[in-house]
């Protein structure tokens, strides 16, 4: 288990200085902690509390509550595979079976390689293309028994490009000084009942 690396901690503090409220980059800075790792590790969440300036139940909460934040190992390629109604119906509770078969693992388990992991998953928005699967949340549509072989043929030899579990995206957002708006409080006039009021000058 580990905390966030020397680079993903410039990063973190890049990403906290976007927020007037730090508690606010608590997702962000989970995504950052699964980058690195794959998922969301116990000393990840202790640093980010610390980050954060929150007890570490707090982001654990956070964390948990989201589907997309693993708390333990999953393979580099997680296999949603659909099996609401539509999907059931036209045949996902076949192509799960298949799916476990062809790489020995049942449902929540990773392939003893490391490459994947498959999971059943409720409606993933594509009823139209059922059944349909998710690779690291990126759609695969009228998915078959033969066009799944396909697939995991193409993520263990690298002819299908998905980036590996955990990553968001290929170009990190970076925003030039003076195009940045910078932070500000809500005026107190303006402001929910709930509303903090600010600290000191802020």
């Amino acid at each position: 288990m580990s905390r966030l690396s020397e680079a993903n901690l410039r990063i973190a503090h890049d990403i906290l200085s976007r927020y007037p409220k730090k508690k606010s980059a608590t997702i962000p800075l989970l995504h950052l902690a699964q980058e690195q790792d794959g998922y969301v590790t116990d000393d990840a969440m202790e640093h980010i509390a610390e980050l954060v300036e929150v007890t570490p139940a707090e982001v654990l909460g956070t964390c948990s509550f989201y589907e997309m934040f693993k708390r333990a190992p999953v393979g580099d390629y997680r296999i949603n595979i659909c099996h609401g109604i539509a999907c059931h119906l036209l045949g996902a509770d076949d192509l799960i079976h298949h799916a476990e078969e062809t790489l020995g693992v049942r449902q929540g388990t990773v392939t003893d390689d490391g490459k994947i992991s498959i999971e059943g998953v409720e409606c993933i928005a594509a009823c139209t293309e059922a059944p349909c699967l998710q690779v690291n949340y990126r759609y695969m549509n009228n998915v078959s028994n033969e066009g799944f072989d396909v697939l995991v043929k193409g993520l263990r030899d690298g002819t299908v490009s998905v980036p590996k579990h955990g990553t968001l995206a290929l170009t990190r957002q970076q925003i030039p000084e003076d195009k940045a708006a910078g932070n500000a409080w809500v005026e107190p006039d303006d402001a929910p009942a709930w509303w903090p009021e600010p600290e000191g000058d802020a």
